[in-house]
């Protein structure tokens, strides 16, 4: 079983699939990785050899930042954006989407109102009196 950067890749899926496990590797950057180590991007994880495996480990620690080391990083610019108070920062901290979406019909997980059957988690309307 090949383990790259703290994770075990899945034996049966292709090369190209299967470095996508490893957190900060999309399919665009696994199949420059695999070209970059001259290995056939259909190959399956299972069928790769201890000396490719240890070729893929090395240029993967060596030029990319994955798992631990990137989401440590991605933490520290949501907190310097908490920290200076710019809007961006504010959303974080009150957990509501950041990026422009709206909030009145969409994003009730974010809020935590989640609805699991109709009715449920609806704010109570004014009751009579």
């Amino acid at each position: 079983m090949a383990r790259i950067a703290g994770v075990n890749l899945p034996p049966n899926k292709r090369a190209e699939i299967g470095l996508t496990y490893i957190f900060g590797i999309g399919r665009n950057l696994s199949v420059k990785i695999l070209k970059e180590a001259n290995i056939d991007i259909s190959k399956k994880i299972k069928d790769l050899g201890d000396m490719e495996v240890e070729k893929l480990k090395e240029i993967i620690e060596k030029n990319y930042k994955v798992e631990g080391e990137l989401k440590r990083e991605v933490l520290m610019n949501i907190k310097r954006l908490k920290e200076i108070n710019c809007y961006r920062g504010i959303r974080h901290a009150k957990h509501l989407p950041v990026r422009g979406q709206r909030t009145k019909t969409n994003t009730r997980t974010v809020r935590g109102n989640v609805r699991r059957t109709m009715g449920s988690g609806r704010k109570k309307s004014a009751e009579k009196t």
